[in-house]
């Protein structure tokens, strides 16, 4: 992080808390351009393979032009901006602790084009690890600019990272959470301001752009929670726990195997593509980030015999997406196999007992809270995340317990949260 010396008075908190209006100005334009498109790229991937390239000449080439993409997205990588593969959270928080260098300007080009490459050819990977890594950077740049001091530098890096968060997802809560539970770790008067500020105004910006509806539709939400059904939503967190064990497991398991492949990160890149391909000819609604899965499991749509093939489905196409070393993040999949954990549990809850479980919407959507808190161990993100993408606002004390639970599960057998993993996994490289 090119900052002035560390004993450079801090700015105040008015002109700390208006610089970071710009920050989440900027960040909105870029990081809401980033999801336009995206959303472009997803409706038209949709559009060509049930239509256009149903057929096998077609298809052969939807799946060549998903490995080219990918290929190239990883070769921008591996040349151009290294720090840009994967999620880049993880680095952020590297960079908020002080030990990793901020990602230069010219992250932002290659994580912008190299994310729509892979995120538009279908890779099951989110669209909030690089908005957060792309606002963290701009906010950076901001910095370097105006020649402000080191912790002025780091509490307008966290601001960018949150404003990132809250476009990707919609959500200036969120955002704004997650500053301070995942990459601070702590609430002061500075950074609160600071990430209240950036969040709202990128949310501004990006709604502009973009619209302000929730990323989904829930229609039927519980108005009482008795306590024989707060049970059922306890359970399902302890449940969902297991799986997030299970989900970070799988993708730490598959990084490792990746890395021992006698391929360049280029060829593995490709032959994920390819695979990318032909999910997106034989079944295009379960390629991407899985926002299709998520409603279809909020509206109740899928048969629970379809769930567990489901579930492991998107497991190892969302955990080999990821070992391609492009640019693409962890939350989107996790939330819908969050989703779909929370399907299964409704409908066996519906089963056990049909007056207490009548409608599994809910259940969904603690799941989704539920993966989230034992994956990340950020809990009051993942709660305030899924309610404004969701709007089911009379669902908190589902979530709290739920939440409680998946946490409860994951700290008793000791598994590291996703990201924490994976930045010393990033160390360990570099030693």
């Amino acid at each position: 992080m090119k900052t002035g010396p560390a004993s450079q008075r801090p700015c105040g908190l008015t002109l700390l808390s208006l610089l970071s209006i710009l920050v989440g100005v900027v960040s909105g334009v870029i990081c809401g351009a980033f999801r336009l498109l995206l959303e472009g790229a997803d409706r038209l991937r949709t559009v060509l393979s049930v239509g256009v390239w149903h057929g096998f000449p077609a298809g052969l080439l939807l799946i060549l032009t998903a490995s080219a993409a990918s290929f190239l997205a990883a070769l921008m990588v591996r040349r151009m901006a290294p720090l840009a593969s994967g999620s880049g959270i993880p680095h952020v928080e590297a960079v908020l602790t002080g030990s990793a260098p901020a990602a230069p300007l010219g992250l932002i080009p290659v994580k912008f084009s190299g994310g729509l490459l892979a995120l538009g050819a279908g890779l099951a990977l989110g669209r909030e690890g690089p908005s957060v890594q792309m606002g963290a950077s701009a906010a950076n740049v901001i910095g370097d600019l105006l020649r402000l001091g080191r912790s002025d530098c780091r509490v307008l890096l966290a601001a960018g990272a949150g404003a990132g968060l809250a476009t990707a997802f919609n959500a200036p809560g969120a955002g704004a959470i997650f500053v301070l539970e995942e990459l601070v770790g702590r609430f002061e008067a500075r950074t609160v301001c600071s990430a209240l500020g950036a969040s709202v105004s990128a949310i501004l910006v990006a709604r502009a752009m973009l619209g302000g509806s929730p990323d989904f539709t829930v229609t039927v939400t519980p108005e009482v929670i008795d306590v024989s059904t707060q049970l059922l939503f306890f359970v399902t967190g302890l449940v969902v726990g297991l799986l997030a064990v299970m989900y970070n497991r799988v993708v730490l398991t598959t990084l490792r195997l990746a890395d021992c492949l006698p391929v360049s990160v280029e060829a593995r890149a490709a032959a994920i593509g390819a695979l990318t391909g032909c999910v997106v000819w034989q079944v295009p609604h379960l390629a991407g980030g899985g926002d299709w899965l998520t409603q279809s499991a909020i509206n109740g749509a899928i048969a629970w015999s379809f769930i567990p093939a489901l579930f492991l489905l998107r497991l190892a196409f969302g955990a080999l997406s990821y070992a391609a070393a492009t640019p693409g993040g962890l939350f989107a999949p996790m939330l819908a196999l969050g989703a779909l954990a929370g399907l299964g549990c409704g409908d066996i809850a519906h089963v056990v007992d049909p007056a207490l479980a009548a409608d599994t919407a809910p259940f969904v959507i603690v799941g989704m809270a539920s993966m989230f808190a034992g994956s990340v161990r950020a809990p009051l993100t993942g709660i305030i995340l899924v309610t404004e993408m969701t709007n089911a606002t009379s669902l908190l004390l589902p979530l709290l317990s739920g939440s409680f639970a998946a946490m409860l599960v994951a700290d008793g057998m000791r598994e590291v949260p996703i990201y924490e993993a994976l930045r010393n996994r990033a160390a360990s490289a570099k030693r």
